[in-house]
């Protein structure tokens, strides 16, 4: 501690200079003594000052060090766009979330059981999107099932240089096609929602971080044992007695993997969603930053557990993250399930529900609430201004695509030329398919190269009922460009589509409310005990 100016010189009048004497040598010699203590006391505090925010920095530093970074997309032809700001200015957040099943270490090995896999590249076994809303007061937390079936694209593995050509396959392969930049590319496509970041946490990391949180509570109808059976092979490991428990370390591990003692992937995606509310409940209760210890010990397992995206690979970035997620109320907060279906190429597999996956996609792209638990805010119009064309309909070139193939389906045969005629009878007598390699999209959009194309585009949207909001500049296109989606695949006009409302989730999502603690697992019959 820096000494004062009275505690570190003698006491006045001591008599310890000059035997006692009084008047002018008592002054000679106390102005200096005063300011030899002042510049003593100054400098022991400086020190005291600049080592405290020394070791500061230093540990900082090291929590940086901790954190592990890669490129935010390994895809370099996303068509997903940010959703323009609310009235405010605020635009949604929107983060990825994976967990990879990787076994390139001993811990990871012990912890996942499967020693014949160490070296084989990760899955991504858990993929979950949080979506913050613009005013960041409600959130949304959207997992798409390891068995899905979708379209990955090209992407190129940051690590190696290796490039993975476009493929339909299952969307956990896509962290073995090009890392967590591939699997954020893949969404991308499939949702046309732009994602911001990516974060991956394996096995070991889920452990940490459990232990760091204290714990969290679960729980189940009936005793679970998700162990083998004569029918089925593997299992978690899970074994804990009806009711609720606290988990953490390798047992909240269990909880996060087990999959056949709730009977389905779909229902594993649900006890998943129940952990994360209840991990979200109970970091709301404690307050870590009145327990330094507890602080020091979730910031070192949130540092070693997590690999980010490049732009988000600071302790400070990330805890930012952290806090905006902990602002939003727990019952503003909705965890679902993509809503699905068999895939009829493989039912060990499945694919997006049409109609239910497209509303859920929309929802995200409009930053609407999920839940009815807000008051409506006044939005800014996501459209841009209406122009006037640059010229006569008749002088305009314009290329209509087929994108009409999706997951769920191939491409409806003659859907560009279709289109093309369509637009013909509106004038536009320059209107010709696009005969090149086919593309997909979920949405029909109307894309232009330039600013001064935007109100011709508009224009022939205008022509097919196209909502202008769906009319959107993209400089991978060199002239105004229909592209048809998988959402027009019959008629001459764009179906019309009523815009969702809070809270207007797809009843076949499975939809969770992050307050909501009445819910408990069931337990599959084999799995009982």
């Amino acid at each position: 501690m820096a000494l004062t100016p009275r505690t570190a010189g003698a006491p006045e009048g001591s008599g310890r200079h000059g035997g006692g004497r009084r008047g002018g040598g008592r002054g000679t010699d106390r102005r200096p003594r005063r300011r030899r203590a002042l510049r003593w006391s100054a400098t022991v505090l400086a020190v005291v000052i600049i080592g405290t925010a020394g070791a500061g920095y230093l540990y900082y530093e090291h929590l940086n060090g901790n954190i592990q970074k890669g490129r935010r997309t390994s895809a370099d032809d996303s068509k997903a766009q940010r959703t323009r700001p609310n009235a405010a200015g605020q635009t949604p957040l929107n983060i990825l979330l994976i967990g990879s099943d990787s076994r390139n270490s001993a811990e990871n090995v012990k912890l996942g059981g499967s020693k014949n896999n160490r070296g084989n590249p990760p899955l991504g076994d858990v993929q979950m999107l949080i979506h913050l809303s613009a005013d960041r007061k409600s959130a949304a937390m959207v997992s798409i099932p390891r068995d899905t079936r979708v379209d990955i694209p090209k992407c190129e593995d940051p690590k190696t240089g290796r490039t993975y050509p476009a493929t339909n396959g299952i969307i956990n392969t896509s962290l073995a096609r090009g890392g967590a930049g591939c699997t954020l590319a893949t969404w991308e496509n499939l949702t046309g929602v732009y994602i911001d970041h990516w974060m991956t946490i394996d096995f070991s990391g889920v452990v940490r971080m459990a232990d760091a949180i204290g714990g969290v509570e679960v729980c189940v109808n009936q005793n679970v044992w998700d162990r083998p059976t004569p029918d089925q092979p593997g299992g978690s490991g899970l074994k804990m007695k009806a009711g609720r428990k606290k988990v953490k370390g390798v047992q909240a591990l269990q909880w996060l993997r087990t999959r056949h003692a709730w009977g389905s992937d779909l229902m594993r995606a649900r006890a998943q969603h129940m952990y994360l509310n209840s991990m979200l409940r109970t970091l709301k209760q404690q307050n870590i930053f009145t327990d330094t210890g507890r602080l020091t010990d979730l910031a070192e397992a949130a540092t070693k557990s997590l690999t980010v995206s490049e732009e988000i690979g600071t302790v400070k970035k990330l805890y930012d993250l952290g806090m905006e997620l902990k602002s939003v109320p727990t019952n503003r907060i909705t965890s679902v399930t993509m809503p699905n279906v068999e895939d009829p190429v493989n039912g060990q597999h499945v694919v997006p529900e049409k109609g239910g996956a497209d509303r859920m996609w929309q929802m995200l792209r409009d930053d609407v609430p999920f839940d009815k638990n807000g008051k409506e805010a006044k939005k800014k119009s996501k459209d841009e201004p209406v122009k006037s064309p640059s010229m006569d309909a008749a002088e305009l070139g314009v290329l209509v695509q087929n994108a009409t193939q999706s997951s769920s389906g191939p491409a409806v045969p003659g859907r560009a030329r279709a289109i093309g005629e369509v637009l013909v009878r509106h004038g536009y007598g320059r209107a010709a398919a696009d005969t090149s390699a086919a593309v997909s999209a979920d949405e029909t959009l109307v894309r232009y190269p330039s600013a001064d194309l935007q109100g011709d585009a508009q224009a022939v949207a205008k022509a097919l009922g196209i909502p202008v909001g769906q009319v959107k500049r993209s400089t991978d296109v060199s002239g105004v460009t229909v592209v048809v989606g998988a959402d027009w695949r019959t008629g001459a006009a764009y179906p019309k589509k009523s815009a969702p409302k809070a809270g207007d989730v797809p009843e076949n999502s499975d939809a969770l409310n992050g307050s909501d603690t009445s819910k408990c697992m069931e337990v599959y019959k084999p799995y009982r005990w």
